[in-house]
């Protein structure tokens, strides 16, 4: 069965409603807030927003935000800072530390992202999750189209994400992990209260099995 981002089967959490969105569209109506974690949200889904919406993909570094957007979004409307980095450490000398050219390989992405929020198109977006003044800018920024921002929002364990950033070959210092742990958390938190975060229209929650079931992330016209 392929579902869209309304996912009926699935009841949304109690929310106030928003205004505009197309009946149908992930977070339209009163469906602020969908579960799709555990047996009760089964794939394939295909998530379904309004053609110029934003989207954010958060959740703990190793939980599979890359893989989610490189395998269901179309690839000229996703910006993905982890794609950033790597592209910078092919150019740099393979022993100088990242932490050196850091700063750099944040403003490309940034740039990156600007421009083509510039363009009006319809975005998905890599967020660590800790980064709420990234979300509040975006939010800005899908008023101003007269569109709105969602969150994908991937609920992995610590074991889980360290195991990912294990086979990446690449993980996160002991200090920047127990950040995205406490930044994730209140995101959670927030939305099994039936509450998206400030900015956000819609929030859909995701464990490692229904993220993996997600076949496309759609913004028909």
């Amino acid at each position: 069965m392929t579902t869209t981002g309304t996912v009926d089967a699935v009841p949304a959490q109690r929310g106030p409603r928003v205004r505009g969105g197309r009946e149908g569209a992930a977070g339209a109506g009163a469906g602020l807030v969908r579960d799709l974690r555990g047996p009760k949200a089964r794939g394939p889904h295909r998530l379904r927003f309004d053609a110029g919406d934003i989207v954010v993909v958060s959740g703990l570094p190793g939980g599979g935000k890359s893989t989610l957007i490189q395998r269901a979004a179309a690839a000229d409307g996703a910006v993905d800072s982890q794609d950033t980095r790597e592209r910078w450490e092919r150019r740099m000398p393979s022993a100088l530390p990242y932490a050196v050219y850091r700063p750099l390989v944040r403003v490309a992405h940034y740039r990156g992202l600007w421009r083509l929020l510039r363009s009006g198109a319809s975005v998905v977006v890599h967020d660590c999750g800790t980064q709420s003044w990234v979300r509040g800018l975006l939010a800005v920024a899908a008023r101003r189209r007269g569109r709105s921002l969602h969150l994908l929002l991937l609920d992995t364990s610590p074991e889980e994400a360290l195991s990912g950033q294990r086979a990446r070959g690449r993980s996160v210092s002991a200090y920047a992990f127990a950040r995205h742990r406490g930044a994730v958390g209140r995101l959670l938190r927030e939305a099994e209260a039936g509450r998206p975060p400030a900015g956000c229209a819609s929030a859909v929650l995701l464990d490692r099995a229904s993220a993996a079931a997600v076949t496309g992330i759609d913004f028909p016209a």
